[in-house]
């Protein structure tokens, strides 16, 4: 006869893993994610400018270079909350797209994506790792 040992923790693994907790300690994981690439765009806008008379244009596929603060302000990159368990990253200034994609007169300086692409590992990992702490019983 076979004898199945576990059934009751994992039982209770699984109820985690469905219940309200989970999905309270993956959005905040992915706040977290958010706000390390809203923060490593604006630091790839303010590192090394300069802005008043010195100002230099940054070169085509170089973040932008700062100049006079409000690409790289809190009120224009921001990162929020936009269910659950997402959130969004957004730069809200509005000559963001034309930096970031470029235009017919000037190459992209991106900004954003970088960042994002910098930050997924890291994203995911926090993911993981709550997911991985509710199902094992514990949270942040």
């Amino acid at each position: 006869m076979v004898k199945i040992t576990g059934q009751k923790a994992h039982k209770a693994r699984l109820k985690r893993i469905r219940s309200a907790e989970m999905v309270r300690e993956v959005g905040k994981a992915v706040l977290v994610a958010a706000d390390l690439i809203r923060r490593d765009a604006q630091i790839s806008i303010t590192a090394g400018s300069v802005s008043g008379k010195n100002h230099t244009p940054s070169k085509p596929g170089e973040p932008p270079n700062n100049d006079t603060g409000n690409l790289a302000d809190d009120a224009n990159i921001r990162s929020e909350r936009t269910g659950l368990t997402e959130a969004e990253v957004s730069s809200n200034a509005t000559y963001s797209a034309a930096l970031e994609f470029g235009t017919s007169k000037m190459a992209a300086r991106p900004f954003m994506q970088p960042a994002a692409e910098k930050n997924r590992k890291k994203a995911t990992a926090l993911v993981q790792d709550a997911v991985k702490r509710v199902a094992r019983g514990g949270s942040l």
